[in-house]
């Protein structure tokens, strides 16, 4: 493949892919098709794909999608939900692509949709409840039952695409301008690869199936090796695995297909993810390759055929591009494609958005377990855009409690998958103070996820070191689950919210869901109550400030959890962070209403 390294990509034009490229860890972007094959008949479908094939043969790049409502080409009993106004098979012919960088974007510029599911709760109980009944008449074994969630789009679309991509840690991402749509695709599941070496390829597909919500700081990892133990989540991913590689070995040389990995458990912003991988070689050409291995076992369920029957019954909707694929492929006779999953279509006529989210219903599923994973599925969009924070003392010795706030962020760090080099972190900050004057300063670090550091400084003022603050408690609860409590990062929005509701105080004084008191918009709780002094633990719902951490490892305060009614036993109440360090806290209990 040629690499031609280009500035950032703005803009791009209409008839024009943007697609990653997983291996080398880079954005390819096709641009000018020198002409574009598409169609909504699936009697076209085939010869289209030929003709794709004919122009890789001669020396040029193809880049586009099939939708699921393609799959009747390839054999007449796959049963789709027609759909006329959708392209089924779209491909751009290209003599050249351009190697280029996505620009970040900041939260201020965060695009939020009103998503609103295409059925209810009590629909999608039924549904359920009527595939256990094909599965017990012995129909199916499996049915990955979907729905859509719907929103009017208003905004750009290039703009929401790179959202969700800044948002997501993804492999396999895409976007696609044409005139009348644009799909915005942050998948994580690879359809299949395709590496060629002489007149022999080898595929290699990668199914995911098994999924977990992400938990918080302290038990995050006991859940993704609770996912890799299931054996639930296992006998789903090995029931794909067996269908791919039966789908392989209609075009595997003999003996060819192998399973390297197994039970892999990969992590993402808001979900742990079960992946396994199957490979073959083959001497097939993409047409035979379409015709085994689509649609991608892992989004229909087991036997392919029937339990696509089912599906045509059940969902209301087609599917479009959603479970499709999109992919490319070179005149290398290389080739990489998604399972389209976590994309959204924009029509661009009707100014909507569809997001489709499923999931494998099995007979031991539980309804309302499945209907929460589709919830955690569509988190994506709605996932904000944020960097890590750090704020820092220097004073003209030292940077105080550095190693702390270093060890945070990199926690922080593997939490989210940001990729932060904490040693260059760390001298880019000792380098920032070589030229800052010998009075206290107050150091505000920013991280992207990409690793890129901002630093702003600013002399300590005195109102920002040890007076006395007025504090609001209050009036609503925060919610524990929320794991933006857990880290530092610029998505603040709860504190901001809590603190605009209360303009004539210093500071806010928080609280969860079970009435336990939490920490201050701006620091930590530390409370003296019956001469100790203790501080809530962190699975209340806050922030590990390093200053607490020291507190703690010097035994000078305690964790104990502190009830709202218990602040009247409270002798003294205080707000530490390691800048401030601690400043005494008069608290009051009062309305919104009569304060903001």
């Amino acid at each position: 493949m040629k690499l031609r390294l280009t500035a950032e990509l703005i803009a791009p034009s209409i008839n024009s892919v943007v697609l990653q490229d997983a291996d080398r860890q880079q954005w390819l972007y096709f641009q000018n098709p020198i002409e574009i094959l598409t169609t909504t008949y699936v009697a076209e479908v085939i010869p289209l794909l030929e003709k794709v094939q004919q122009f890789v043969d001669r020396g040029y790049y193809a880049a586009g999608f099939l939708s699921y409502e393609a799959a009747p080409a390839f054999d007449s009993s796959f049963k789709v939900i027609s759909c006329k106004k959708f392209p089924l098979v779209w491909f751009g012919i290209y003599a050249d692509f351009n190697v280029v960088t996505l620009p970040e974007i900041d939260d201020r510029s965060f695009i939020s949709l009103n998503w609103k599911p295409s059925i209810s709760r009590e629909e999608y109980g039924k549904a359920i409840a009527k595939i256990k009944s094909y599965i017990a008449q012995g129909l199916t074994y499996q049915v990955n039952f979907s729905f859509r969630l719907q929103a009017q789009f208003l905004a750009d679309p290039w703009n929401y695409f790179l959202q969700l991509i800044q948002a997501q840690n993804c492999q396999y991402g895409a976007f696609i301008s044409l005139e009348n749509w644009a799909i915005c695709s942050a998948s994580p599941e690879l359809f299949f690869q395709q590496n060629r070496s002489n007149s022999q390829a080898q595929i290699i597909c990668r199914p995911m199936k098994g999924t977990l919500a992400r938990g918080l700081a302290g038990n995050d990892r006991h859940l993704a090796n609770a996912l890799r133990n299931s054996e639930k989540n296992q006998a789903e991913n090995l029931m794909i695995v067996d269908m791919i590689r039966n789908d392989l070995g209609r075009i595997a040389e003999i003996g060819s297909v192998q399973v390297p990995q197994l039970f892999n458990v990969e992590q993402y912003p808001t979900l742990w993810q079960m992946t396994s991988s199957v490979q073959c070689l083959t001497q097939a050409d993409f047409v035979e390759m379409w015709r085994s291995l689509f649609p991608c076992a892992s989004i229909t369920g087991a036997p392919k055929s029937s339990t696509m029957q089912i599906i045509a019954e059940l969902e209301e909707s087609s599917r479009r591009i959603y479970t499709g694929t999109i992919g490319y492929f070179t005149p290398e006779k290389t080739a990489q494609f998604n399972v389209a999953i976590r994309t959204v279509l924009i029509d661009r006529i009707q100014k909507t958005a569809e997001y489709g989210v499923g999931g494998g219903i099995v007979w031991d599923s539980i309804e309302a377990d499945e209907y929460d994973e589709c919830c955690t599925k569509a988190k994506v969009l709605a996932q904000p855009q944020f960097e890590l924070l750090e704020t820092l003392l220097w004073t003209p010795s030292e940077y105080f409690l550095l190693d702390f706030h270093l060890q945070r962020l990199q926690t922080s760090a593997s939490y989210f998958a940001f990729k932060v080099d904490i040693d260059r972190v760390r001298d880019r900050l000792l380098s920032t103070i070589q030229t800052l004057p010998p009075l206290p300063h107050k150091v505000r670090l920013r991280v992207s996820n990409q690793g890129k550091t901002q630093i702003e400084t600013a002399i300590l003022t005195d109102d920002e070191l040890g007076q006395s603050l007025q504090v609001a408690l209050a009036d609503s609860p925060v919610n524990s689950a929320d794991i933006f409590l857990y880290h530092k990062t610029t998505n603040r929005s709860i504190y901001k919210q809590m603190k605009q509701q209360y303009l004539n105080f210093d500071e806010v004084l928080l609280w969860n869901e079970k009435g336990e008191l939490t920490e201050f918009c701006t620091g930590n709780l530390v409370v003296e109550l019956d001469n100790k002094w203790y501080t809530p633990p962190l699975a209340c719902g806050l922030l590990a400030g390093t200053y607490r951490r020291y507190l703690l490892q010097r035994g000078k305060v305690q964790e104990r959890i502190i009830r709202r009614e218990e602040l009247h036993d409270c002798s003294r109440i205080f707000l530490i962070n390691s800048v401030r360090q601690m400043c005494e806290a008069i608290v009051q209990e009062c309305s919104i209403a009569n304060h903001s």
